[in-house]
């Protein structure tokens, strides 16, 4: 829990560290072929100074990995709100310092969020000949990078899709409150490649790395930031992740799970509170999403159900309904976000009194499958946790608390099971929680016992019933045994000692 314990002084330093430190990307300039390169900056007024600042910095990091000149990568940036605005076009500089000092000269628009519009501006403004580009029989390469804070308030589809079937290859680059679905609509296939969700610097660093390595043609993996557990493997201008053999590639594409086989019935309480957010809601499922890759989900392996609170509590599927990995994963994505208030005390009373109910798919008691929960929460409760976090371990459930940005380690550490170092989880944002992964799967997944791939069968069944005689009925002759020599041991032992008399 020492992430919750944060120095001021470190803080500080942190803040004073300068930008362009902070966002440069390592390696050699970009030393490749043309291309005609336009940036698409969301000035809207729900950018605030400071995040329109790391938008601007992260232009500089960019421009300073390329290799700029009239020859080389043109660039030319424009930025949007209610209407759109060439910060200056294609044929405008052929200096990076030029571009910088226009870069930093930015002054935000501060209005609406017309995407749309913008996109119809690089299509037929940005991109033209008139603009510094070069014509369609040079066969230069034309790329638009679109970054932006938010939910378009015009259409985007059609616009975007019409750029592409120009030749204009789009990256859709989401920061903070950005709409998943909008930034799918505008970016090129394939979307693993095109669409990014900036949520941290270590964020914004990958995705400039991976576009240097696309447009440059680096081998990734050999600079050494692919952030793979354990494989990278080098594609022409981007990297993927390989596991070693016995390990499976988790949802972020970098981690390698080795847990299959954990037999448990698991119950996750998700915090839907509007502290959270829309876009954080969607990082927090796929979050779930991930932790249901690393658990062997079947009816007779690791059984899941989720249940969503805030002024009020939804089970949104019981333990009993999922019988594969697949069908949960697809019903997470499916949840709908709640909002409203933050009443975890009412949701741990729900998760006792009914999440693992036989009714609700729990199997019973005498089969001592391990029953587990895990609540995510991004904040203080507004009821009272201590009675029903007290009652939830007093009924045998192992209990962890995984906290985000303001979650309260007092509270945590009250619904966590003992000892709190092993059960406690925190990370300061959404968008860096993936670090947590590896302490969850190696504290949820058992390595002996039940959860050590232990076949659980019913009692009832004949076979079972012979093999349990069995192994009873030799275990009491073995025991028999060794009485008998025990016995014959202290027959011995009184002759002596009489003999002795």
């Amino acid at each position: 829990m020492r992430g919750l314990l944060c120095s001021p002084l470190l803080m500080l330093l942190l803040f004073l560290q300068p930008w362009e430190t902070q966002l440069q990307f390592a390696g050699p300039r970009c030393r490749t072929g043309p291309l005609d390169l336009v940036f698409v900056i969301d000035s809207s007024r729900s950018v605030r100074p400071f995040e329109f600042e790391t938008m601007r910095q992260f232009l500089v990091g960019l421009l300073r990995g390329l290799d700029v000149g009239p020859n080389a990568t043109r660039v030319g940036v424009i930025q949007y709100s209610s209407q759109v605005q060439s910060v200056f076009p294609l044929g405008a500089f052929s200096r990076r310092e030029d571009m910088e000092r226009a870069i930093r000269a930015l002054v935000p628009l501060a209005q609406g969020t017309m995407t749309g519009l913008a996109i119809q501006y690089a299509m037929n403004v940005a991109f033209s000949v008139a603009e510094g580009a070069r014509p369609p029989e040079a066969r230069v390469p034309r790329v638009a990078v679109i970054v932006t804070d938010g939910r378009p308030q015009d259409r985007v589809a059609e616009v975007a899709a019409q750029a592409r079937a120009r030749g204009i290859e789009i990256y859709a680059v989401g920061v903070q409150r950005a709409d998943v679905g909008s930034l799918r609509a505008m970016a090129s296939p394939p979307l693993d490649e095109h669409v990014f969700l900036v949520e941290s610097f270590d964020l914004i660093q990958e995705f400039g790395l991976q576009f240097q390595g696309r447009l440059c043609g680096k081998d990734l993996c050999a600079e050494g930031e692919h952030g793979c557990q354990h494989q990278c493997v080098s594609t022409p201008g981007t990297f993927h992740c390989a596991c070693n053999p016995g390990y499976l590639l988790a949802a972020d594409n970098k981690s390698c799970l080795g847990c299959r086989e954990g037999h448990v019935d698991l119950v996750l309480l998700v915090d839907g509170s509007k502290s959270v957010r829309p876009q954080n809601f969607e990082l927090v499922k796929r979050f779930v999403n991930q932790i249901v890759d690393f658990l062997d989900v079947s009816p007779e392996g690791t059984r899941v159900g989720l249940v969503q609170f805030s002024s009020r509590v939804r089970t949104e599927f019981p333990l009993g309904r999922y019988g594969t990995a697949a069908e949960v994963k697809q019903a997470v994505l499916a949840v709908e976000y709640m909002e409203r208030g933050t009443m975890t005390g009412l949701a741990l009373r729900h998760m006792v009194e009914h999440s693992f109910s036989e009714a609700q798919g729990a199997r019973p008691r005498a089969l001592n499958v391990p029953r587990v929960g895990l609540v995510f929460t991004d904040g203080r409760s507004q009821d009272d946790i201590s009675v029903w976090a007290a009652r939830a371990k007093e009924e045998g459930i192992v209990m962890y608390a995984v906290g985000v940005g303001k979650a309260v380690e007092e509270e945590l550490r009250q619904i966590a099971s003992e000892p709190a170092e092993l059960h406690v989880s925190y990370s300061p944002d959404f968008g860096t929680m993936t670090h947590l992964l590896d302490n969850l799967r190696g504290s949820i997944c058992p390595e002996e016992g039940i959860g050590a791939g232990t076949e659980l069968q019913s009692p009832c069944e004949c076979e079972n019933l012979v093999e349990f005689q069995g192994r009873t009925l030799g275990a009491l002759e073995k025991l028999t045994q060794n009485l008998a020599q025990l016995t014959a041991r202290l027959e011995d032992l009184e002759n002596q000692l009489a003999t002795q008399k």
